[in-house]
């Protein structure tokens, strides 16, 4: 495999020189997918001549890949002999069993240095204490890749993962960590705790919030509710990523704070339409991710579900590598309603924005092919803030009027926040 840092700064080169370099790892990588992975040997061998120099504008030529793929063959997808195997990731599959992720010695090398990337665009240096309140256990990989690019920075890392806002707060005031990675809605609670207990989260040493498992932002690169919140609270800049265990390759936002850089090296990006068809930069659409310099499980055209767009405008960091605007949604999550197509960050954007909302879920049950019935089940702080003052905002701003029911926050809480998940469940789909 090739020498990683060969094209560190590649993303600064000029468009031209970044697509010449992404069209030689790309042909590269396929030509290993070929040669060593029996899914893409056999998947691929009627077009093996086309491959050989595929430009990025042909790539769409070649089959997705989609999650299912992997649950039914998942042993043909390992292009490694099972001496090469180092670590091993569950991720969930289509019909909720779990898929192998297998990596090589090689493939942590490679996450390492994504993650270094990723960490030196949002600012972090050596000098850093960054206190980690994510996993490393139960077979994730986030907590390991942010672990082993913290380490590939030479920033000191704290591994407190999911323990208690006491154990954090004790952490914090200990250590004097410089940078939180967490979930969003977490390390805002853990500012609010602080708060409570006579500690201000914006006096202490903590400058950077790099946030996962959730946007912060919205369609227009807005900050939502809770990335707003989180840098008041903190006084501290949030920075947002996006990752997945298939994909080992992670979008983080700059110190510019608008999208999440590709990583140009590593990875080529397209965005497609309900019908597989390649949309330009600014359309809404399926990100599907090629993931390039992998050699356990590499990959083709991946269809991750999740939905986004591209900007491919010259940042003002001075990077020309394309970015990846927020998660608006999962595919499989959208909703129509009554010709409307809605996802549920839409709806939690225009929830976010209404003070007397305490906490809230949503849920959507199938009335026909054409519609869905959406259900907003919310607590709230203000009795005067009532279910039909809720709905009217959420027409005015949505163009739909889903139902609204204002339940028990404790009835909430059993819902949103379980054990069977590392995030807060607030979609809950019926269909």
């Amino acid at each position: 495999m090739r020498d990683l840092y060969r094209y560190r700064d590649i993303a600064f080169s000029a468009p031209k020189e970044i697509r010449k370099i992404q069209e030689g790892q790309l042909q590269e990588h396929i030509a290993y997918c070929i040669k060593h992975s029996p899914f893409y040997s056999n998947a691929l061998k009627n077009i093996k001549a086309e491959c050989s120099n595929i430009t990025i504008d042909q790539l769409s030529k070649l089959p997705f890949t989609e999650k299912f793929d992997i649950e039914q063959n998942n042993d043909d997808f390992c292009a490694v002999t099972s001496d090469k195997i180092v670590d091993i990731v569950l991720s969930s599959g289509t019909t909720g069993k779990p898929i192998r992720m297998m990596y090589t010695d090689y493939d942590l090398k490679r996450l390492a240095y994504n993650e270094e990337r990723s960490f030196i665009g949002c600012g972090l240096t050596s000098n850093d204490t960054v206190l980690l309140t994510c996993t490393m256990d139960r077979c994730f990989v986030a907590g390991l890749a942010y672990f082993l690019g913290i380490r590939s920075v030479g920033a000191a890392a704290i591994r407190n993962g999911h323990n208690s806002l006491e154990s954090h707060l004790q952490i914090i005031k200990q250590m004097n960590p410089t940078v939180l990675i967490g979930v969003p809605s977490f390390l805002r609670k853990l500012g609010l705790y602080l708060k409570e207990n006579g500690m201000s989260p914006a006096k202490t040493a903590v400058s950077k919030l790099v946030c996962i498992g959730e946007p912060l932002r919205g369609e227009n690169l807005e900050l939502l509710k809770v990335g707003d919140d989180l840098q008041s609270v903190w006084q501290a800049h949030a920075f947002s990523t996006y990752a997945s265990s298939e994909i080992v390759t992670t979008f983080c936002e700059c110190t510019a704070q608008q999208g999440g850089h590709l990583l140009p090296d590593l990875a080529v990006v397209e965005i497609v339409d309900e019908n597989g068809a390649v949309l330009s930069p600014g359309s809404v659409g399926e990100i599907v991710i090629t993931p390039m310099a992998v050699e356990g499980m590499p990959l083709i055209r991946f269809k991750t579900g999740d939905v986004s767009f591209l900007i491919d405008e010259k940042c003002s960091c001075g990077r020309f590598s394309s970015r990846l605007g927020p998660i608006l949604g999962r595919k499989k999550q959208m909703m129509k309603i009554k010709g409307t197509t809605l996802y549920p960050q839409a709806i939690y954007s225009a929830l976010e924005e209404i003070e007397a909302i305490n906490d809230y879920y949503v849920t959507v049950s199938g009335e026909s092919e054409l519609s869905d019935i959406i259900k907003i089940n919310i607590s709230v702080n203000d009795p005067s803030c009532t279910a039909d003052m809720i709905q009217d905002k959420l027409r005015a701003r949505l163009r739909v009027k889903p139902e609204v029911v204002i339940i028990d926050s404790e009835a909430v809480k059993r819902e949103v926040y379980t054990s069977k998940s590392r995030k807060p469940i607030r979609f809950i789909d019926r269909r």
